[in-house]
Parts: structure tokens; sequence; C-alpha cells
């Protein structure tokens, strides 16, 4: 533990508030896409709007999904400085890479991946713990699938309350509704995303003897959640276009379903402590809107490409992160 510099650990801290800056770029397409693609918000007003209610969700919100990634998911004990900083890299590259391509993938995922594979490469796979990734296996399925119900049910419920009604009226009052729904939504990726920054950050300062017991500190919080605003500020419009209209062409009644969905199914996993991909989530719940619709209306060849993202997010970012880690291991150890 002493072997370790402080200079080093606040290097691993930016670098973790770097990836949060690039989950909040990369997702930022996951809060206002519908909003924009709707145009009840204009690109740099939704941004502004999802970048706020980013921040305020730690006044909403816990620390258990924090306290998930911390010490939930790999053995605390084993961790030291390189497996944190191996984990960091190998995330923030795929989330680089798919980010470029258009591709929205889970940031959440590849940071748990990239744990995964850095801790493997250190100790082999006895430092897993398996009911943690158990819970996560289960969400990265039950997520999606429950914002697709979830869309489908509540497409079908506003448009019988609706009907006959006239589209303009239809058109205003789901306007005036995706206000509420994006922020509720934000509130969701915020709560849920920044916390895994947390986790990270507060396993960074156990491990290497600056925090005598695990804990999320409130300036942990706040840097988390200032981070992945701004990232959500900066933008991510490649992620925008294949979120809002690629999947299926939404109306602002169908971006309110969306967002709701989403946002109701966050805010579950996020009171339980599982950190679940918002990625999945608002996919789900833009793909089972559509199918109210018909089944025909939703790009299918759009959505298995993202699905095939999902399957390849965690191994991809575990390989990258175990490059990282065993090039640094023989640069920090070579005689």
């Amino acid at each position: 533990m002493a072997g370790w510099s402080f200079a080093f650990i606040i290097l691993i801290i930016g670098i973790a508030l770097v990836f949060d800056f690039t989950n909040g770029m990369h997702d930022a397409a996951n809060s206002v896409a519908t909003i924009v693609s709707t145009r009840v918000l204009s690109p740099k007003q939704a941004v502004i709007w999802a970048a706020f209610f980013n921040f305020v969700a730690f006044m909403i919100f816990g620390t258990a999904v924090a306290a998930t990634i911390g010490k939930g998911l790999i053995n605390i004990a084993v961790v030291d400085p390189l497996v944190i900083f191996g984990a960091l890299i190998g995330a923030i590259s795929w989330n680089i890479f798919t980010w470029y391509l258009g591709i929205p993938s889970s940031s959440s995922h590849s940071l748990m991946g990239g744990y995964l594979g850095a801790a493997v490469s250190k100790a082999g796979f006895g430092v897993v713990i398996v009911s943690g990734w158990i819970k996560i296996a289960v969400f990265i399925v039950l997520a999606p699938m429950l914002g697709l119900g979830l869309g489908f049910v509540l497409k079908i419920l506003t448009t019988w309350l609706v009907y006959k009604k006239p589209l303009s009226f239809i058109n205003l009052w789901s306007k005036r509704m995706q206000f509420f729904s994006a922020a509720l939504y934000s509130l969701g990726h915020g709560g849920n995303d920044a916390q895994k920054t947390m986790g990270i950050i507060a396993s960074l300062l156990y491990s290497s003897g600056h925090m005598r017991e695990f804990h999320i500190p409130l300036w942990i919080v706040l840097s988390a959640h200032t981070a992945i605003a701004l990232g959500t500020l900066s933008g991510g419009w490649r992620v925008v276009k294949t979120m809002g209209q690629k999947i299926v062409k939404l109306k602002p009644i169908d971006g309110f379903c969306a967002e709701t969905a989403s946002a109701m199914s966050i805010f579950t996993a996020t009171h339980l402590g599982v950190p679940v991909s918002t990625t999945h989530v608002i996919t789900g719940a833009v793909t089972g809107v559509g199918t109210v619709k018909s089944a025909a209306s939703v790009k299918w060849q759009v959505t298995i490409k993202i699905v095939w993202a999902w399957i390849l997010t965690i191994p991809m970012s575990a390989l990258c992160a175990s490059l990282v880690y065993n090039v640094c291991v023989l640069i920090f150890y070579r005689k």
C-alpha cells in the first residue's frame, strides 16, 4: 500500500472522472434522443435540461449501486491501483470505440467488464464474487425487457386516454409531458450511472490505504455527478441519431412513454442497488413503444446490431483492461 504514490492515486481518480465524463457523453443520447427527435427541445436545450437532472440526482438517490460496484463484484482485498487503472482504461477504450461507430453500447457494462478483466488478470477467477455477477446477468436480460414491457403498456394506456382527441391537442400535451418524462429519465441516469464511478474511486482509496473503511464520502458523490453532467453537456450526437430515429420513428407521445417507462425501470434498479445499463433500458422502451404501432415499424436489424454490442461489451472491455493491466505490470515491476 505504501508503495503507491499519492500523485498516482490522484491520476487514477482523474481518469475515473474522465470515464464518468465519457459515460455522460456516450449516454447523453439516451437522455435526450427522444426529446430531440420529437422536436420538443433543440439539441442544445435538451442536453442542458438532461445535464441539470444528472447532477441533482445525488439529492434523491443513495449510494447502494456504488457499494455494489465497489465491493460486491470483486474481492476488494486483492484490488490495487493498477487493477483500477486497467479497468478504467479498458472501459474508456470501448466507450470511445462504440461512440465513434454510433453504437449505443453500455458504459456501465464496459466499466464492469474492465474491472473484471483487470482483477482476473491479477489474481484469477477466484476473486470474482459470483452472487454480484448473477444479479447483473439477470438484469442484463430483465432491464431491457422491463423497459420494453412498460413502454408497450404505457403506449396502449395513453392511446386509450387520447382516443378521438384532436391531433393538435395530443401533440401539445405530449410535448409538455415530455419535459417531465425527460427529467425523470435524466434523474435515473445520473442516479444509477454516476454511482458506478463513485464505487470505483472508493475502491481505489480503500485498496491503496487512503480510506480505513469502505464508504462513499460527499466529495466523491459531487465529483462523479459533476463529471457525468459535463459529459452530457458535451453531447454525443452520433448515438442520438441511432436512439432517436433509427429504431423507430417517434412522436411526442411515444417519447413520453419511452422515457417514463425507462425512468420507472431505472428507479427500481437503483433502489435495489443494481447497476443496470440505462442504454439497455431506453432501447427496450423505445422498441416496446414502436411495437404497439406494429412489429414492422421497428427496424429490427438496427436493434439486433445493438444487442450484439450488448453481448460483446463486457468481454471486449474485459479483454482491453486485461491487456492494459498486463502491460502496466511489465512496466511497473520489470527488473
